[in-house]
């Protein structure tokens, strides 16, 4: 079979396990093409997407400080070594970490004046890379898909989740 048929048959003929492995996949798939939109916005600030969240729950809650570990499970994904992470943010000067005087084990992290500066600045962009990710949904088919999103997750997740 020459190769442009070969592929001509990938394309007509999916071939899955189960409809489960169908939708995992398709939500790799898409995740995949959403992340690149978000990597085009993020990558001029020297920023991962993960280090744009966690500054942005330091503003939630900014002028306050965070335990690190509080942090690390608030995160929308998973960071091993979110050591490594509040090295780089602090190294830039977008936040700050010390040891609490009360009990020297735990180090909270809190958003420096150049942190929420670099959140105001990319605000627009983030709006604008959300809508070109799904606004084309509208806001019903938005709901259904958070709504299905949760409940995909909902036997995975810890109770603190």
């Amino acid at each position: 079979m020459a190769a442009a048929d070969r592929s001509d048959a990938l394309a007509r003929k999916p071939s899955f396990d189960s409809t489960e492995q169908e939708a995992f996949l398709h939500l790799w798939r898409t995740y995949d093409r959403l992340k690149a939109l978000e990597e085009e916005v993020f990558a001029p600030y020297q920023l991962s997407a993960q280090q744009y969240n966690l500054l942005r729950l330091l503003d939630e809650v900014r002028p306050q400080a965070v335990p690190t570990l509080e942090l690390q499970q608030r995160l929308v994904s998973r960071a091993p070594d979110i050591t490594r992470m509040v090295d780089k943010l602090v190294a830039r000067g977008l936040v700050t970490r010390h040891r609490r005087e009360d009990d020297r084990r735990v180090v909270e992290i809190s958003l420096t004046e150049a942190g929420a500066q670099l959140l105001e600045e990319l605000s627009q962009p983030v709006r604008e890379m959300h809508q070109r990710q799904l606004g084309h949904l509208g806001e019903t088919r938005l709901q259904q898909l958070i709504r299905l999103l949760k409940q995909a997750r909902k036997p995975h997740e810890g109770a603190d989740e």
